[in-house]
């Protein structure tokens, strides 16, 4: 039975039930040895006498109590136990040990309270500070912002500068921290800034698209910090402190002119503030580190995450979305639909509920289109894969007169698009009508000099294409007349 049932059927607290489990284990007693003693024996067993007053208890390393307290499901009744059978009749009751060990905790900085298990938490925020930056061919100054992170159980502390606080730098910055560590923590905890969550709030906030995918990619989870409650971050707010007070105080006197110059810097002077003893507990950042989160922390993945960003989109009439005066197909059916942009540094891939229908290779020129051909529905998709070429070598085909045909079609258009369409409406007449009378009724078109659709089309329809052509030599001649205009008018 659990602690807490055996409480509830025998009257007791749940304490005093640990309690006594407690005595039993540190004694070695097990229950079939204690169900044959008398309640004398079992007295002396779980209680034996106490020790004399000169003799003197031996004072446990609080420090490395303190350190174990932060790996995985050790306890405070553990620890006692440890001590216990390690010391003997010298080593304290469970209660004065547990009284001691909060006394000793009392003196700690008020960060250093609450024990972090290893591996388990990285706090992340950015600091208050900011570093300038000259440009060495304006002069103009931009002001860097300073990301900080900090493992909870050893301190652990990683720093670097971007350019602003959005959502691609607080992400980018969050993988070159878990780059630095080796590792994949259990949780994440920032604060709330709008760049991480779309809606803020104290239970239930939503995170961004990217921190989502973020955490998906690396099996993490996200516990933001409840707005206007630092002390859930408090490891990051002293970590940002330590940071400017470490690293951007003793680089106040010197200019940078890019990030990656600035970056270097700060890398240093991390290391150093990593190896820098702690005053109260033993070893530094870097050992706590090596001994406490290194071994809980989770691995990496086998690539990095590619950092995107994300834009809504709506599918225009032409099946084409538009990034940055580019636009892109996607298929046919989600036209009228809104999707979603994942843009990368080198692919577009458009999503539609949360499913992937398009990817493109990202096109900086503007005003120009790139179209797959599955995007497009069938018609489209048979009239564009009609080159000119194409079209004239399927006249040459049929023969010469459909050919001249399909030539004048290219050359006389205002715009190709509109010879295309033609010659896609003589194919179809070639489907119902057939070869012979279609090279028939181009071969009259082009004697009465109407090399056009529509005549074509008409000369069938009449089976005008069955009669003999007249050439002009054959034509009857017209009679004169002042109101009869001739050939010659026409040139």
């Amino acid at each position: 039975m659990s602690q807490r049932e055996v409480a509830r059927v025998t009257g007791l607290s749940k304490s005093g039930v640990g309690e006594i489990a407690s005595y039993a284990r540190a004694a070695g007693l097990a229950w079939e040895q204690a169900r044959q003693l008398d309640d004398q024996a079992l007295q002396a067993r779980m209680h034996p006498p106490p020790a004399p007053r000169s003799a003197r208890h031996l004072e446990p390393d609080w420090a490395q109590v303190h350190q174990q307290l932060k790996q995985p499901a050790v306890t405070l009744q553990l620890l006692w136990e440890e001590y216990r059978q390690a010391n003997g009749e010298q080593a304290y009751k469970y209660s004065a040990f547990c009284e001691k060990y909060a006394r000793w905790a009392r003196h700690l900085k008020r960060s250093m309270r609450q024990v972090h298990k290893a591996g388990e938490r990285l706090f992340v925020d950015y600091a208050g500070q900011t570093v300038a930056m000259v440009d060495a061919f304006t002069g103009e100054i931009t002001r860097a912002q300073i990301f900080v992170a900090v493992l909870g159980a050893s301190n652990y502390t990683f720093a670097c500068a971007t350019r602003t606080q959005q959502a691609v730098d607080w992400v980018r910055s969050i993988i070159a921290t878990l780059e630095f560590i080796g590792g994949v923590p259990r949780l994440l905890v920032p604060d709330q800034p709008r760049a991480l969550m779309i809606r803020p709030d104290r239970y239930e906030p939503t995170s961004h698209r990217l921190l989502e995918e973020l955490c998906n990619h690396y099996g993490m989870a996200v516990l933001p910090a409840r707005p206007a409650h630092p002390q859930d971050k408090a490891k990051v707010e002293v970590g940002v402190q330590v940071v400017e007070r470490w690293i951007l105080a003793r680089l106040r006197g010197r200019t940078f002119t890019t990030l990656g110059e600035l970056n270097r810097a700060i890398a240093v002077l991390l290391e150093q503030l990593n190896a820098r003893p702690f005053k109260k507990l033993p070893g530094c950042r870097h050992t706590a580190f090596e001994e406490l989160d290194r071994p809980a922390l989770g691995p990496l993945p086998a690539t990095p995450m590619q950092v995107c960003q994300f834009k809504l989109a709506r599918v225009s009439i032409d099946y084409h979305v538009e990034l940055n005066g580019h636009y892109y197909s996607v298929p046919n059916a989600l036209v009228g639909q809104q999707v979603e942009l994942r843009i990368g540094e080198r692919t577009l891939e458009v999503l539609h509920k949360q499913q992937r229908v398009a990817a493109h290779a990202i096109d900086g020129r503007r005003g120009t289109h790139t179209t797959l051909a599955e995007h497009m529905p069938a018609s489209h998709r048979a009239h564009a894969q009609w080159s000119p070429a194409r079209l004239i070598a399927w006249g040459e085909r049929i023969g010469a007169a459909t050919a001249a045909v399909v030539r004048w079609q290219m050359e006389h258009r205002p715009h190709p698009e509109q010879g295309y369409r033609a010659c896609l409406g003589l194919m179809r007449l070639e489907r119902e009508y057939g070869t012979e009378r279609l090279e028939a009724a181009c071969a009259r078109a082009l004697s009465i000099r109407a090399p056009h659709y529509k005549s074509v089309s008409s000369i069938l329809a009449s089976g005008l294409d069955r009669q003999p052509v007249i050439t002009a030599n054959e034509a009857p001649l017209m009679p004169t007349h002042e109101n009869v205009r001739g050939p010659g008018y026409y040139h």
